[in-house]
């Protein structure tokens, strides 16, 4: 996505074909295909979106392999330019159009190659979504798999350590995991994280139509997911300047920009394309409201439970410098939007399995927490 993140992978001589010719349909041409997809997404029953660099061109980010891609001017000794930094981009209006497609009911997962944030930013639930080649903002435990959404880019690649450990407390004992917190980067030779992979291909199977935005598709095995589509019957819509490795597999090619091809799609599909009032985290696809406050417990509490609660409270400041002072979580305070997911403690349980109000306010909506995810 930026030149800097070029910069930190590997060497690698098979970077694919660059600098491949723009093709541009005419406006009549365009909005009847954009009419064609309109009425394929109406008819399908499971749509999966597969987005690359080309979507984040009109955030100031350049791509890879278009005329002015990064390894594009590689190649003629040239350096690209670039409008902004990761932590400044916003979303792109088509960033905004597949949150308001999956709100909407029609986008039921989202396949990324991209590793700028820009989805997980825009408030698109992660739970729906695969980011196969990493996130610039995110750090995962190696131990327990957790993972920590930062306001500032991770500034290490190829899953390395990035000197910070998890300080996420996994039960009542009130020992934090303490695992090694590692970059989501991948370099070149690396494997693609496992979760993410497996429902990026579970997802790609099940889909009725497979769109791929702003991707030329060179990079296995995330440009071949499309494909499982085609095997399981269903068809493939290609939305690229570019010729792609795929478009004789394709139902349907669009060959334009692609805030402009969504624009009119949402137009058609009668849907406003939600605005962005800075970086939102959506945890889960349940997430239905926003909050601000702690979740309160769902009965009256005991003299008993707030003598304990207190306990807790007064142990947890105890802790605190430790974690301070090798986590940085103080500077790494993220001031996000987040919308809240239906808590797993909503319902009645029995109270010996009830958890502390302060782990049922840590896994709910708060501002100015460095976010922390469970494994999905």
């Amino acid at each position: 996505m930026s030149v800097n993140y070029a910069a930190g992978l590997s060497p690698y001589a098979d970077k694919g074909v660059c600098g491949l010719p723009e093709i541009f349909d005419g406006p009549e041409k365009l909005k009847t295909k954009v009419e064609t997809l309109a009425q394929l997404i109406k008819d399908s029953e499971y749509l999966v979106v597969h987005t690359g660099a080309g979507i984040s061109t009109a955030a100031g980010i350049p791509d890879f392999r278009g005329p002015k891609g990064v390894w594009t001017l590689e190649e003629k000794g040239e350096t690209p330019h670039f409008d902004t930094t990761f932590e400044d981009a916003r979303p792109s209006l088509t960033h905004l159009a597949l949150l308001g497609l999956q709100r909407a009911g029609y986008l039921k997962y989202l396949i990324s190659q991209n590793v700028d944030g820009l989805h997980v930013r825009s408030g698109f639930p992660r739970d729906m979504l695969s980011e196969l080649h990493g996130n610039m903002f995110v750090e995962e435990c190696e131990k327990c798999g957790r993972q920590y959404v930062r306001e500032k880019v991770i500034g290490v690649m190829g899953l390395k350590p990035t000197g910070r450990y998890c300080d996420v407390v996994r039960s009542r004992g009130l020992r934090a995991c303490r695992g090694k917190l590692i970059s989501t980067i991948l370099d070149w030779e690396d494997a693609l994280p496992d979760k993410d992979l497996n429902k990026a291909e579970d997802a790609s199977r099940r889909a009725d139509l497979a769109l791929t935005l702003g991707t030329s598709m060179q990079i296995k095995p995330s440009g071949d997911l499309p494909l499982l589509t085609k095997r399981k019957g269903g068809k493939v819509a290609i939305v690229n300047l570019q010729p792609t490795k795929h478009d004789k597999h394709a139902h349907l090619r669009i060959h334009g920009y692609v805030d402009e091809v969504m624009t009119q799609l949402m137009e058609l599909l009668g849907l406003d394309v939600p605005k962005w009032e800075g970086p939102t985290i959506c945890e889960s696809s349940t997430a239905s409201i926003e909050s601000t406050t702690d979740v309160k417990p769902t009965k009256t509490e005991t003299a008993k439970e707030k003598v304990k609660k207190d306990l807790i409270k007064e142990e947890r400041k105890r802790e605190a410098p430790s974690i301070i002072e090798d986590g940085s979580a103080k500077e790494e305070t993220v001031s996000v939007k987040r919308e809240r997911a239906e808590s797993p403690f909503d319902t009645p349980v029995l109270e010996e399995h009830r958890p502390p109000p302060w782990l049922i306010a840590f896994f709910s909506c708060s501002t100015n927490y460095v976010l922390c995810f469970p494994p999905f």
